[in-house]
């Protein structure tokens, strides 16, 4: 389990690249960017995520992880006023779950924590956790992608390069590490 522990920062970690990664690609305009009137622009998806991410993990053992203070349907309105306060805002939520995961121990992991009045085993509620912010920054980059076009810089394996990629990766002994290290 505390390989789960260093595994589950590093996972963690790997989605908040991506996101900082796209990030840097695009101007303050562009992350307003909305695809069509069902879509949410990365500004918005971001909005939402750290709102997600302080009410989650603000008093993660202790308090529902549902608070009285966020108000969800808000984090739908645009209101970032530059790229700068978008980055501050996506930070703040990354420090308070990098903190709040950092700060568990082994005996943590069984104990039962709440998200609306629901039970979750604190490995549960990271898994949640997990899946909810990766979906979200997958649609962060794949929007990215559809306004850099062409000049989209790859955040993985480029498109026709998996061979290559593949043959480095091979080339070398096998070891046990996560597959992040060498990102």
């Amino acid at each position: 389990m505390d390989s789960y522990l260093h595994s589950i920062v590093k996972q963690f970690e790997y989605y908040k690249s991506l996101g900082d990664k796209t990030f840097s690609q695009l101007t303050f305009k562009e992350l307003q960017y909305t695809p069509n009137s069902y879509s949410n622009s990365i500004s918005i998806i971001t909005k939402h995520i750290a709102g997600n991410m302080l009410s989650r993990w603000t008093n993660f053992l202790t308090e529902d992880g549902e608070k009285e203070w966020r108000h969800r349907d808000q984090e739908f309105e645009s209101t970032f006023a530059s790229k700068e306060e978008l980055i501050k805002t996506w930070e703040n939520g990354w420090i308070c779950l990098l903190e709040a995961i950092k700060s568990l121990t082994l005996s943590d992991l069984e104990r039962i924590v709440y998200i609306r009045n629901q039970g979750h085993t604190v490995i549960e509620a990271i898994n949640r956790q997990l899946a909810h912010y990766s979906y979200h920054v997958g649609q962060i980059v794949f929007v990215g992608t559809l306004i850099k076009k062409g000049d989209w810089q790859s955040l993985s394996i480029p498109k026709g390069s998996s061979s290559t990629y593949n043959k480095n990766k091979f080339s070398k002994p096998k070891t046990i590490k996560h597959f992040t290290d060498d990102l």
